[in-house]
């Protein structure tokens, strides 16, 4: 990596996704639990061990951009990052405003989060509509027209609907989301009809809600998939134009080295 190293963080309810970056572009990316940061301190040696992956030192991270919609951690990343690299946290869209425009009919309550993956998809992708899915503790669908976050839907997360399902039936077996087959296959057994129906399911969910989407925007739109199972389910799902798992850190990179 270059000598202006920055930390990124992108801090969810269930996994908060960490990764280093420079002006050329993002370096590998790691996932660790939300609920492991029990203190500033825990926070910042699990970044240093990160780190120490990249060959990197704490003296070699000019920066740390955050997202979150997690205001416990948030205060500690923000004593972390003075103790552990000597420079103050920097969220967006607080501290890093985003150049797209916010038609929420109550702005503030649109999450850290889906601004940050709005502002990345329209500075990556030039289409006129743009509907970013983003797979994560939530499903969530978010509509920018030009250059404007328009709202968007939330629906239940893959994940969290395959625990619900786990912990209220206690006879179904354990739930895998893996992918055996592209193809919808009728499923044979309780633990490949449970696959089936959740993965092809969300795949179903998220080409029908696109197509209506659509439909409201009165023409096409380019369908970006981000999240923890959005390679998983782009391989099943139709209309997927592109996969970037890691578009709020890049959303954040993006942002940082603009605001320069």
């Amino acid at each position: 990596m270059g000598a202006k190293n920055i930390l990124l963080l992108d801090i969810g309810n269930t996994n908060t996704k960490v990764g280093v970056a420079d002006e050329s572009g993002l370096a590998e990316a790691y996932v660790l639990p939300t609920d492991a940061f029990g203190t500033a301190d825990a926070l910042g040696f699990r970044l240093r061990e990160i780190l120490d992956r990249q060959n990197l030192s704490e003296g070699d991270i000019s920066a740390v951009a955050a997202c979150s919609v997690v205001p416990s951690v948030s205060s500690l990343l923000r004593q972390a990052s003075t103790r552990f690299f000597g420079c103050q946290a920097l969220f967006a869209p607080e501290d890093l405003p985003l150049a797209i425009e916010n038609r929420y009919a109550r702005p503030k309550e649109v999450g850290a989060d889906r601004l940050t993956a709005a502002f990345a998809a329209r500075t990556l992708n030039p289409a006129k509509n743009l509907i970013i899915i983003d797979f994560g503790t939530a499903t969530t669908f978010d509509v920018v027209s030009e250059n404007a976050y328009l709202g968007g839907l939330i629906c239940p997360g893959l994940l969290s609907s395959a625990k619900g399902l786990a912990t209220l039936t206690a006879k179904l077996p354990q739930i895998t989301l893996e992918i055996d087959s592209q193809e919808l296959e009728i499923g044979r057994s309780t633990a490949q009809s449970l696959n089936q129906g959740l993965i092809f399911g969300f795949a179903a969910m998220a080409e029908g809600l696109c197509g209506r989407l659509k439909e409201v925007l009165g023409g096409d739109a380019s369908v970006i998939a981000t999240g923890g199972f959005a390679e998983n389910i782009a391989q099943v799902c139709r209309g997927i134009d592109m996969v970037r798992p890691d578009l709020l850190l890049e959303g954040l990179r993006l942002v940082y080295y603009k605001g320069m």
